[in-house]
């Protein structure tokens, strides 16, 4: 229970950090570091859940194994 609390926290604030970024460099007139800034966010939310997954098929894999 605790290490979904932490994943939870963990992509908000990537997502907090991304968006106040991404509103940055929209007002400097940057909107392509902006572009990039939000893709590299979602890039890093993306690795995170995969390693979620990874995890919940490997325990899956072990509790059915005989």
């Amino acid at each position: 229970m605790n290490m979904d609390i932490d994943i939870i926290f963990k992509i908000a604030g990537i997502g907090i950090a991304i968006a106040v970024l991404n509103q940055i460099l929209v007002r400097a007139g940057r909107e392509e570091q902006a572009m990039m800034t939000t893709l590299a966010g979602i890039v890093i939310v993306l690795f995170l859940i995969v390693d979620m997954i990874s995890q919940f098929f490997d325990t899956v894999k072990t509790l059915f194994q005989f």
